[in-house]
């Protein structure tokens, strides 16, 4: 009965670990939706925005990246 309670909170942990990829999603969207905006506006800087937006997805990303080496080690390490 014991390992059972054991396996269910370590899910619960990991669940709750994984809240943190929710962040970047949302920051990721308000991202792009910025660039894709400036683009529209002026569509000659479309180069230097859209390397700028990438090396923020990749910031952002990385923190989503953690979040699931957290949740992975609750599942199996510990």
């Amino acid at each position: 009965m014991e390992g059972n309670l054991e396996t269910g909170l370590k899910a619960v942990g990991a669940g709750l670990a994984m809240i943190g990829a929710l962040g970047p999603g949302i920051g990721i969207g308000m991202l792009v939706n910025g660039a894709l905006g400036a683009i529209g506006r002026n569509p000659d800087t479309a180069n230097t925005i859209q390397t700028n937006m990438i090396l923020g997805i990749v910031f952002a990303e990385a923190v989503a990246i953690y979040a699931l080496v957290v949740a992975l080690i609750i599942l199996f390490v510990l």
